[in-house]
């Protein structure tokens, strides 16, 4: 069984605009800027053994403000910088009722069965109450990290950190 650590795209890997106190994600190649320490952070953890799959919701796709061809070019442009295992999103929105936008875990258990995961001693970081909640009901560890957004966590996670460079540490360390 394989090791993964599930990565939330938008605030993790890639920077967010906050209005308002919730966070907007990047709406084209352009406006795709990996944060600091991120390609580090993703080469540590990859060197450690861990697979890496990016797990996002992308309800902008679904509520027609975003093309699925533009989800696709941001993420072919994150694969080749970070040199992920996979990427999984869910495009749809909660009125959707499906099972792969987080906070559900369908996203982590498809995952899980493609590349034969050990969830148990998997991870998920994230910097939202949905990817904590996800992180638990796939049965992963869940690491927040804080990014100040005006919403309360669900549920606790297993480490609050700042950043992905914060988070392979701790991850590292387990």
């Amino acid at each position: 069984m394989s090791r993964a650590v599930f990565l939330d795209r938008d605030g993790v890997l890639v920077e967010t605009k906050v209005l308002d106190g919730v966070p907007r994600p990047a709406t084209s190649v352009d406006e795709l800027d990996l944060l600091p320490g991120v390609a580090e952070a993703c080469a540590r953890l990859r060197d450690a053994g861990f697979l890496l799959i990016v797990v996002t919701n992308q309800p902008d796709v679904a509520r027609g403000n975003l093309t699925p061809e533009a989800v696709e070019a941001m993420h072919l442009e994150l694969a080749q910088a970070l040199a992920l295992d996979d990427i999984a999103v869910c495009m749809h929105d909660d009125a959707d009722a499906c099972d792969c936008r987080k906070p559900q875990p369908g996203m982590l258990l498809a995952a899980a069965g493609r590349f034969g995961i050990e969830l148990a001693a998997s991870f998920l970081v994230g910097d939202r109450w949905r990817d904590v909640e996800a992180a638990h009901r796939a049965g992963c560890r869940a690491v927040f990290v804080d990014r100040g957004y005006d919403e309360a966590l669900t549920v606790q996670p297993d480490a609050t950190v700042r950043d992905l460079a914060e988070a392979a540490d701790w991850i590292l360390r387990q």
